[in-house]
């Protein structure tokens, strides 16, 4: 008898819509789209049903470009379709997914990494961690929600997520960061191969750079770089590019592009680094000093001008984003001694424009030295 009894109570249950006042059934003209109206229940609180409106997140961009030190607005807009004539309460977020970290498509997992930029709700707003005080939400129209970072930082470049919650539900867009900036291969004093992926990291910190994304190195592989060495990059990947297929670097069979060692051990397997730097606020110049210095002397002489000695991040630069160019060696930061050429030139290396190194001579000989400011 219960078996019975299931399917006319399952009819009984789908006809119930029908005779309630007014006649209102939610099974027919179902609609995906959906849009939360409270409806005063008496006590304070609200209930929630569908109306067939649908809420839509969108941006005018998938990546924005910017400079260090500058301002970027990522955008996003909501609206609802059919517009409403009511308001509606909504809350904003904004999140981050740093570029060693961001992929293609978003995973769970990816979103699990996300950081908090800022949530906004009415005219309340707050922002977080290394983003408190520097961002802060467009609303130049109504539902813009477009993201204004001030002040960039070379660690801001990845992946933004802006999610509008209304009620229960929430759509979302995601906008790259990414700033314009120059890769630039690096090793030890003490030779090839000396850097774990952590040593790596704090290497190219350490000269004003990060370490680079597949993507940075991408574009620098496009704009011509050619280096032999392996070095790491953000992803924790081994890789390095190729425009002259040759022995020796993967042969000379294959042809031009990123070669790649994949995911290697972060502690035990050591190779360079392949650095990024981006625009730098001050000024980077070559001193003019009556003679020639060696290391300590260089240090003491951009001291005593008002200014530090030059790191390679901020040489690499200035000769890429603003067109330092000098044929005099000059000692850096890291005790490596290098050149910047724009106009390739006889006596000034080779027939390409480039940073030109001497690598790591004795810190007691002579060269000039190039300052920062």
């Amino acid at each position: 008898m219960p078996g019975l009894l299931r399917p006319l109570l399952v009819a009984c249950l789908y006809m119930l819509p029908l005779l309630l006042p007014g006649g209102q059934s939610r099974i027919f003209g179902y609609n995906n789209g959906f849009h939360y109206q409270d409806i005063s229940n008496g006590n304070g609180n609200g209930e929630i049903h569908f109306n067939g409106v649908r809420l839509l997140v969108e941006s005018a961009l998938h990546s924005v470009q910017a400079t260090r030190g500058s301002s970027a607005t990522l955008p996003c807009h909501y609206h609802y379709e059919p517009e409403l004539t009511t308001p509606r309460r909504t809350r904003v977020k904004w999140s981050w997914l740093p570029a060693n970290t961001a992929t293609e498509p978003i995973s769970p997992e990816a979103f699990a990494k996300e950081t908090e930029v800022m949530v906004a709700m009415g005219n309340r707003q707050r922002s977080y961690g290394n983003f408190k005080g520097r961002v802060r939400l467009r609303r130049s129209a109504p539902g813009d929600m477009s993201l204004v970072i001030n002040e960039l930082q070379l660690n801001d470049t990845g992946r933004y997520r802006c999610e509008v919650i209304d009620g229960l539900e929430d759509e979302s867009v995601t906008v790259d960061l990414e700033l314009r900036g120059v890769v630039f291969p690096y090793f030890s004093q003490e030779g090839r191969y000396h850097f774990n992926f952590f040593g790596a990291q704090q290497a190219c910190q350490d000269q004003d750079a990060t370490l680079a994304t597949f993507e940075q190195l991408y574009v620098a592989w496009e704009d011509g770089l050619d280096w032999c060495n392996a070095g790491w990059l953000a992803d924790g990947t081994v890789q390095y590019p190729i425009t002259v297929p040759r022995d020796g670097c993967g042969g000379s069979d294959l042809a031009p592009g990123l070669r790649s060692y994949g995911l290697r051990h972060r502690h035990l397997h050591h190779y360079d680094a392949f650095c990024f730097s981006a625009s730098v606020k001050g000024t980077v110049y070559f001193l003019k000093y009556p003679t020639k210095l060696n290391f300590t002397e260089a240090v003491q002489a951009c001291a005593s001008d008002g200014s530090k000695i030059a790191k390679v991040g901020q040489l690499f630069a200035a000769w890429r984003l603003m067109g330092l160019d000098r044929c005099d060696a000059g000692w850096l930061a890291d005790g490596s001694v290098r050149y910047p050429i724009t106009k390739a030139r006889p006596n000034c290396g080779p027939s390409e424009p480039g940073v030109r190194s001497f690598g790591f001579p004795p810190l007691s000989l002579k060269f000039g030295v190039y300052c920062y400011r």
